[in-house]
This record gives structure tokens, C-alpha cells and sequence, in this order.
């Protein structure tokens, strides 16, 4: 099998009421594309009869079974090019229930179908949630899944195609209200090692304007065409064997995951009121929450461990000036990165000792990286101290390669109540992986305090340049527009305080910041560092209203309660190396 292929990405905008006219026109685009080339042609979600549909009764003369007319047509094209079309189609099925689904179409006819497992708001007015879950299609071009629109909000998809040994991953859409391509779209990608190809329609419909965007994204997250708005198609050449390394940030992602740390992932923490529930038998209630300020800080640490604590003093005091409760510092930050093993310290230690005297003098939270020597073993460790002299300690989980050539991995999570909220601590490379900030968000955290050494590109200049979008889409130049971690908060509802190695000689880009919990919310909620040494704050809201349901999303976390755990099994099994 060839490892390069074409493929496409179309972008179109149907009219309501008009199937006939919108079959022929996506007909027309993906004849192009196919004619031009491309092996693999994917359309937006819904291409064929519009999206915003008000109940049953208004869809139904649209709704069609699988196969059926419309997939006819488009396999007799697929058939005349020998290639393979993804359509977004509502689709009924043999017990009059509607769903929004994706059909993947090739030469010999129809390969599998996708229905849409997590509907947007709209949706449940007329259809069903989607019960063919996380399913991987074999063809002649690749291994090919399908998700829709709101499903790649959701890190378990995504990562279970992946695992399933997914190259490509088509995702159709009536993305909205944030500029695109949307950094969830990059993340996927980038996190999972695979390509996503991106159709998205543009437009307005009964009010709401759609993003447009259409894109194809590599699996290192490079955004590699793009179309902005309008109709029409776009190419790119993607590469099998690039998608099969199945590398994050140069590591070989998939071989470094812990599924026996996994099993929460099967649980469903937020499916009742987590007020109640985080409160169970007396068991770890929840902290009430405050309204306060967390500060990132962003340094180059040093070999000299007195040096490197005079810098986390001075940078925890201009934190405390600037009126932060808590301060997350970068891995490592104590004992710096070079000879890990021979500047470990004991925990606790005279090192540590030093930060519980900080902590306590500022009455400030404080959570620090060091190296730490436990009998004959080394970890890559983090701390954090309070003012009152407890220590929590984490031990990194997911090492990369050169780490296992001085440290032990750790082998559980780390969480811990203040007043602040509920908070658990992540290191670097741990957060590459997508599983571990979920496991911390079913615990109920409030903030996840990452202390980092990760070298670039997880950010926006990797991205491609920022596309210009017409009113009311968010215009104008972002260089921030992409931030992985950023989309690690939204997605677990989380603040995340991501603090970061500043040393561009050797790699690493700083950008370290706090991010808010409101994936949907705009201008979003957060403070990042500029690209030098120093801090980024921002407001950290943790409470809620006199109700006895959660009235804070991150208390309330929405997108973490619509998961749907029943399908996520094959998150806690390991895979082949080959996958």
C-alpha cells in the first residue's frame, strides 16, 4: 500500500428546505476534488439539508435510511474515481429514530457509518444520540474514522480511534463562535499523532454563523491547507507512515501510556449533582471555593539548587505583590534539568525545607518541580506547600525517553483541598496525555497546578498563520490562538496553571499560563506569560451561588458530564506497539 495519498477537505454552505440543491452542489465539489486528485474527500456535517432544524416534524421529509438515494449518488461518484467520500447526513433508521450521521463511502459503495454520539444543544430537539461508537475502517488509502462536530470536544473519541489505529480521523462540522481552525481540531491531532481532516461549512443560518475554516491538520499539528470561509475544496498529500509513529512532541506517545492508571476513566463522577456527590458519607467534601488569584512563573532553572531557590523566592514574591493565593513554578524549577539524578534531594529536605519556610513567611500556596532521591530510586517530583507546613507530593507518571534513564516512574495521582479549591498537580509530559487530565477532573478538581519542561511546538507559530474571519467570528491576529494546554482546561472544565521552562536556546518556549474552565466562553478567561522570564495571573473563581446544585462551570463541569463512559473500555487495555 502506497503511504502518501491526497486528499480533500470541502466547505460548503447548504440552504434549508433546498436537499436537492445542496446534493448537487457538494456532487459538484467533490467532483473537483477528485478530478484534481484526491483520494479521500470529506464534507461538512449536514451538507446535504442544512443544520439548525426546530424538531421531528420540520426534518422529516430530509431524513433518509443508509443506504439509501443520496448515498447511491455518491458512491457512483466514488465508483467512477476510485476514491472515498465522507457525507453528513441526517439519516433514519428501520424504528423512525433520527440521527445526525457521517457515512464513509468508497469504490464498492458504503465502508461504515458515524452517528453523532455527543448532540450539540440543538440537536436533541430531532435527533438520537449516536449508538456506533469509536469505530476504525480499514480501506486501500488508510485506517479511517469518522467523529461529528461536538464529539471531538471530548478526549476519550479522538484517543480511542486513535488507539483503534486510526491514520486519519475526518471530522464534519457546523463549528461556531470561535475562529478556525479550532484549536480542539490541532489538539486531536497533535495529541493522538494522527491526521484530522477538517470539514467545516460556513455561513449563517436562522441566526447562527458558522466558522468556516476547513482545514487538513498533520499529526504534529501543523495546519497544513486551510480554507476560510466560501465555498469550495482544498488539497493536501498526507503521509501514513508519519501518522503511524504515533509521536507527541518526539516522543512515541502511545508505548509511554499507563493504562493501569486509567481505570476512572470508566466512571461517570459527574452524572449526578457533585455537591452531593463529592460529599457522599462524609468522604472529601468539597472546599467551599474563593475567589483568588493563581500565578505561573516561568524561569530557566539552573545547576546551582541555592541559585534556583533564590530565583522561586524572588519570582513567589512578585506573585504575592501581585496579590496570587497559590504559584505554580516549572519542573525541576529546584534542582534543575541537567544531572537530574545527581542533584536529587530527599523529600523532605533541606530544599524543601526552604520552600515550607516560603510558603509559610508569604501565606502563599506554592507548587514546585524537583528531583527526589527515595532510598536507591529518583523521581521526577512535585510539591505542594502550604502555609501551614503540609506538603502533597506527586510523582511524575508518563516519563519520556531520556527521563527513564534517571527516574522511576510514579505510580498514582496527587490531589489536594485549599481554600483555593480543589487541586491536583501534573508534571511536563503527563499532560501530552490526555487520559491523565481527565482522571484528575473526575476527582473533582477544580485546578490541575502542571509544573513543566516541554519543548515547542504546542502553540500557535506551528499552527499556520491565524485566519481572518468575517463578524461576528473573533477576528484579528492571536499568536495564542492554539495553546494545547489551554484546551487540556476547557475540556476537563478545569483552571489549568501551566508553568513553563523559559530557555529558547535550548528549546523550551515558555509560554507558560492560567487557563479557564469555559471552553465556550469569549475573550477567553486566562493570562499567559510573555515570552520572557516572569509571571502571568489571573482571577481563579472557584464558588458558587446559595444553591445546592453547582452554579460555577467548573464546578458544574458540562463538558465532563456528557461523557459516555459505557464505550471507553479499550482506554484501560494496552495496545501494539504498531498502533
Amino acid at each position: 500500500m502506497p503511504s502518501v495519498h491526497k486528499v480533500a477537505t470541502v466547505q460548503f454552505e447548504p440552504t434549508m428546505f433546498e436537499k436537492e440543491r445542496n446534493i448537487a452542489r457538494l456532487l459538484e465539489l467533490c467532483e473537483q476534488a477528485a478530478a484534481a486528485g484526491a483520494k479521500l474527500i470529506v464534507t461538512p456535517e449536514m451538507g446535504t439539508t442544512g443544520y439548525c432544524w426546530f424538531n421531528r416534524a420540520e426534518v422529516r421529509p430530509f431524513v433518509e435510511k443508509v443506504p439509501g438515494p443520496t448515498t447511491d449518488r455518491f458512491a457512483a461518484l466514488a465508483r467512477k474515481y476510485d476514491c472515498y467520500l465522507v457525507v453528513g447526513m441526517p439519516e433514519v433508521d428501520e424504528d423512525d429514530i433520527y440521527f445526525n450521521s457521517a457515512v464513509l463511502i468508497g469504490p464498492d459503495g458504503i465502508v461504515g457509518r458515524h452517528r453523532k454520539t455527543h448532540p450539540y444543544i440543538s440537536e436533541p430537539k430531532w435527533a438520537a444520540a449516536g449508538d456506533l461508537h469509536n469505530q476504525v475502517f480499514d480501506t486501500p488509502i488508510g485506517r479511517i474514522a469518522l467523529l461529528i462536530c461536538m464529539d471531538i470536544h471530548f478526549v476519550e473519541t479522538a484517543r480511542l480511534m486513535a488507539l483503534g489505529g486510526a491514520d486519519v480521523i475526518c471530522h464534519i462540522s457546523n463549528w461556531l463562535a470561535e475562529r478556525t481552525p479550532a484549536p480542539y481540531w490541532i489538539s486531536r491531532a497533535f495529541e493522538n499523532g494522527c491526521y484530522v481532516i477538517e470539514s467545516n461549512r460556513w455561513g449563517l443560518e436562522r441566526t447562527v454563523q458558522f466558522s468556516g475554516g476547513s482545514c487538513v491538520i498533520a499529526p504534529d499539528g501543523e495546519v497544513v491547507t486551510v480554507l476560510d470561509k466560501g465555498d469550495g475544496f482544498a488539497l493536501a498529500e498526507i503521509d501514513l507512515d508519519m501518522a503511524r509513529a504515533r509521536r507527541v512532541l518526539g516522543e512515541p506517545v502511545f508505548v509511554q501510556r499507563r493504562p493501569e492508571l486509567y481505570p476512572e476513566l470508566l466512571t461517570d463522577t459527574f452524572s449526578w449533582n457533585p455537591r452531593a456527590f463529592f460529599g457522599l458519607y462524609g468522604h472529601e467534601p468539597w472546599p467551599d471555593g474563593m475567589r483568588s488569584r493563581v500565578s505561573v512563573a516561568q524561569f530557566a532553572p539552573g545547576d546551582s539548587i541555592s541559585g534556583n531557590l533564590e530565583a522561586i523566592a524572588n519570582l513567589a514574591r512578585r506573585a504575592k505583590a501581585d496579590g496570587a493565593n497559590l504559584v505554580v513554578f516549572p519542573e525541576l524549577a529546584v534542582t534543575g534539568l541537567a544531572g537530574s539524578a545527581k542533584s536529587a534531594q530527599p523529600i523532605p529536605g533541606p530544599a524543601t525545607d526552604s520552600l515550607h519556610a516560603l510558603a509559610a513567611q508569604l501565606e502563599i500556596y506554592i507548587v514546585c518541580g524537583i528531583a527526589e532521591r527515595s532510598g536507591d530510586a529518583v523521581y521526577n517530583s512535585a510539591c505542594l506547600f502550604t502555609p501551614d507546613g503540609r506538603i502533597t507530593r506527586y510523582r511524575k507518571t508518563h516519563l519520556t525517553e531520556e527521563e527513564r534513564s534517571w527516574a522511576t516512574a510514579g505510580d498514582d495521582w496527587a490531589v489536594v483541598d485549599t481554600p483555593v479549591g480543589r487541586i491536583g498537580l501534573l508534571i511536563g509530559h503527563d499532560a501530552a496525555f490526555p487520559e491523565a487530565g481527565r482522571v484528575l477532573a473526575l476527582r473533582g478538581c477544580d485546578v490541575i497546578a502542571c509544573c513543566a519542561a516541554v519543548k515547542g511546538p504546542f502553540g500557535s507559530p506551528h499552527a499556520g498563520t491565524a485566519v481572518q474571519q468575517s463578524a461576528p467570528i473573533p477576528t484579528g491576529a492571536d499568536p495564542h490562538h492554539w495553546h494545547h494546554f489551554r484546551v487540556r482546561a476547557g475540556e476537563n472544565n478545569v483552571f489549568l496553571a501551566f508553568a513553563n521552562v523559559f530557555d529558547p536556546e535550548h528549546g523550551y518556549p515558555g509560554l507558560s499560563g492560567v487557563f479557564g474552565p469555559d471552553t465556550f466562553e469569549f475573550p477567553r478567561r486566562e493570562a499567559i506569560a510573555a515570552d520572557d522570564t516572569g509571571l502571568a495571573t489571573a482571577l481563579v473563581d472557584t464558588t458558587n451561588l446559595d444553591s445546592v446544585y453547582p452554579t460555577n462551570v467548573v464546578r458544574r463541569k458540562d463538558l465532563v458530564s456528557m461523557r459516555m463512559p459505557h464505550s471507553y473500555r479499550g482506554l484501560v487495555r494496552a495496545v501494539a506497539n504498531n498502533h
